[in-house]
């Protein structure tokens, strides 16, 4: 007999974060707030003054400058104020300084080059030539700086991006120059980090990604399985018209209990299927894959093998893959393969209970509750990522971005068993590991959200080294 009923729903609270490697209290939900109340988790370790270089058009360094002051400068937060706290300046924020580099480290551009870019065929290749020049010329006083920050004004939108058949972009194809180089960048767009108007969230955003730039760590997750690894894998695809391998096999980090992936490998994969748009691995080169990864935690552990694995895709794991990992983790005692698929038709509305004792319910003032999870059944659950969260804001319940109905993800087990609790524990966590964005929580696992950026950078990458890269550089 077919029923329209759903399996009872379950809740998780909101993960909690960690703000010293020692003190296990303290501890916050809200990554903001514990910043201020503990202080950056690697507090000390990082070297204190942070030094920016820059790269400006001509005659206009005086607008980084402006900003760096900004940085250094205290803004109440005049949007999201039931959430952003005050941004009390950078020093106060993560207990050291920021300040310019030496005089040699501040490069201004030839004057000309808006014109000849108002005159080239391809507008992009040539800023992006003069671009890439600069930061040659200040690699050679590398160690005098530790980040590079690149004011980007609104004249240069010519040269963002390229013709449709180019696959062409300014920002990835920077980072993809610039992460070869191992230099860190910050790109200040004058559309956006200048112009925004609500300048607490512009100096939060900005002065976390300089922090974690520059090495730091502004948290890590307070409660997690110290033996349990976490994977994320994502193809980058090339443009047709490339000499090189079209599909690229980029893991992200492979992170550990504390949420702390500071390192990912990628290389370009050549035994590919595909289905659908949608690229599958080998057994061959799904167990290379999962060799290095583990291989990179070993290298972090003292050579110890994590005694449980949960690799993450968006796509499906097809039986090649999953035999490809098992036998490349078969030291790991459970290895859960789980699909992550973001685009689901599924909704969800929190129902009070009815008043006076009717029989029927109302709509409730707030959405389904971030962590809620709702079996679809052995192998198949609901798990909304982006909901109600209360213990955030003085009112009691927050609701991120406070608008439309939120989806939840769709999380498919192709390998593993068990109850769903700790496969929804560790993505709620890991949607707060993102320290390239101020936000409470990312709505996709960072195994997810990282993976799609470094695709995007590495594909555009020529010769992808063996030795695993530090995703600072990617940011």
């Amino acid at each position: 007999m077919m029923t329209s009923q759903i399996t009872p729903h379950l809740w998780f609270p909101e993960p909690k974060l960690a703000f010293h490697p020692d003190r296990a209290d303290d501890v916050d939900t809200h990554p903001l707030r514990g910043l201020l109340r503990f202080g950056p988790y690697s507090a000390g370790l990082v070297p204190d003054p942070i030094r920016v270089a820059t790269i400006a058009p001509a005659g206009e360094g005086h607008r980084l400058y402006s900003f760096m002051r900004e940085l250094n400068s205290e803004y109440d937060p005049t949007e999201r104020k039931d959430y952003l706290p005050k941004w009390p300046g950078f020093c106060a924020a993560f207990n050291l300084h920021m300040r310019g580099a030496a005089k040699a480290c501040h490069i201004e551009l030839d004057d000309r080059l808006e014109g000849e870019m108002r005159d080239a065929a391809s507008p992009h290749v040539l800023l992006a030539t003069r671009l890439i020049r600069a930061i040659q010329i200040l690699e050679a006083s590398r160690d005098e700086f530790d980040v590079i920050f690149l004011y980007v004004p609104a004249s240069w939108s010519p040269g963002f991006a390229g013709a449709s058949y180019e696959d062409f972009d300014l920002h990835d194809h920077l980072k993809a120059a610039t992460a070869a180089r191992r230099i860190p960048i910050q790109l200040v767009r004058e559309d956006r980090a200048l112009a925004y108007p609500h300048r607490a969230s512009v100096m939060w955003r900005v002065g976390l990604a300089l922090y974690a730039k520059a090495g730091g760590i502004p948290w890590k997750l307070a409660e997690a399985d110290a033996e349990t690894a976490y994977i994320g894998i994502s193809y980058a695809v090339r443009s047709i018209a490339s000499d090189r391998p079209r599909f690229v096999t980029c893991c992200s980090q492979v992170f550990d209990a504390d949420g702390a992936g500071l390192e990912f490998v990628a290389y370009d994969a050549h035994e590919v299927e595909v289905q659908r748009d949608n690229p599958f691995l080998s057994r061959n080169e799904m167990f290379r894959v999962m060799t290095r990864s583990i291989d990179l935690y070993r290298r972090r552990h003292s050579g110890r093998t994590p005694r449980r694995v949960t690799v993450h895709k968006t796509t499906e794991f097809k039986s090649v893959e999953i035999d490809g990992c098992m036998e490349a983790l078969h030291l790991c005692e459970a290895v859960d393969l789980v699909q992550v698929v973001e685009d689901v038709g599924w909704r969800g509305v929190r129902i009070d209970p009815a008043r006076q004792g009717g029989p029927k319910g109302t709509a409730a003032a707030y959405p389904v509750a971030r962590g809620t999870l709702i079996g679809l059944g052995p192998r198949e659950s609901l798990l909304w990522m982006h909901g109600d969260v209360g213990d955030v804001s003085e009112r009691g319940s927050y609701f991120q971005g406070a608008r439309s109905t939120p989806r939840p993800i769709r999380l498919v087990r192709h390998a593993g068993h068990g109850p769903w609790d700790d496969t929804a524990r560790s993505a709620l966590a890991l949607s707060k590991m993102n320290w390239n964005n101020d936000a409470l929580y990312d709505p996709l696992p960072v195994t997810m959200s990282y993976a799609h950026v470094l695709a995007r950078v590495v594909k555009r990458m020529s010769g992808l080294r063996s030795t695993p890269y530090q995703f600072r550089f990617f940011m």
